[in-house]
């Protein structure tokens, strides 16, 4: 397994990975018609920072992983706000998980969704998605699941143009992901991922507070 000091390119933190990211967007600053949507927990301060370099809206996305019972390591795909659910059919066949335990599994993270949801927002409304350029952003990719999650919610609400935006990730899941949407920016994309976290040297752990001190702050959007 890689060491940190076998990985020579690393962001300090997902501040400055939002940074470098937004210099890949610049075409899309000051758009009134862009939303960018960081997928909670580790996308939303990487989503933060790329929205205040361009001037532009944003807002969280939810998904939670669908973990296997007894494994909470190793996820069987992801839902979204909404119900909707993607499934790694790999893992599903090679364990041989019933639909019952999916079913069972996907409604308690619904559950949690639907909780957290109201946690960080408050009375705060999640902003319009229809007809507008969707920045998906996330502080990495690994196996995609968590990410084709939110393409699909994203996708059923009829955005413009869906375009996904990451520090890092895993090569093959960012060349097949690319073909998923109209635009696809990963900074960093290694052959062996490893973990996501050994590309930062802050990867410090998002709190619930932390969400919604960010969900409070947006920008004015000047064309």
């Amino acid at each position: 397994m890689a060491t940190i000091s076998q990985i020579k390119t690393r962001f300090r933190n997902r501040a400055e990975a939002g940074q470098q990211l937004a210099n890949k967007l610049t075409d899309y600053a000051h758009r009134p018609d862009v939303l960018v949507l960081g997928l909670v927990r580790g996308g939303v301060p990487v989503a933060f920072e790329v929205a205040k370099v361009l001037n532009v809206s944003w807002d969280i996305c939810l998904v939670s992983k669908l973990t296997v019972p007894g494994h909470k390591e190793l996820a069987m795909g992801s839902i979204a706000s909404g119900g909707v659910r993607c499934l790694n059919y790999d893992v599903v066949s090679w364990l041989g998980i019933s639909g019952k335990t999916i079913d069972d599994v996907a409604a308690r993270e619904q559950r949690e969704l639907e909780r957290r949801d109201r946690a960080y927002r408050g009375h705060l409304s999640p902003l319009e998605i229809s007809n507008r350029t969707i920045i998906l952003v996330d502080d990495g990719i690994t196996t995609g699941s968590t990410m084709r999650a939110a393409i699909t919610i994203v996708r059923e609400q009829k955005p413009q143009q869906i375009i996904v935006a990451v520090p890092v990730g895993l090569v093959k899941t960012c060349q097949e992901l690319s073909h998923e949407v109209d635009k696809f920016i990963c900074l960093i994309t290694p052959k062996t991922l490893y973990a996501i976290a050994l590309w930062y040297e802050n990867f410090a752990q998002i709190s619930d507070a932390a969400i919604r001190e960010f969900l409070t702050q947006q920008f004015a959007v000047s064309s």
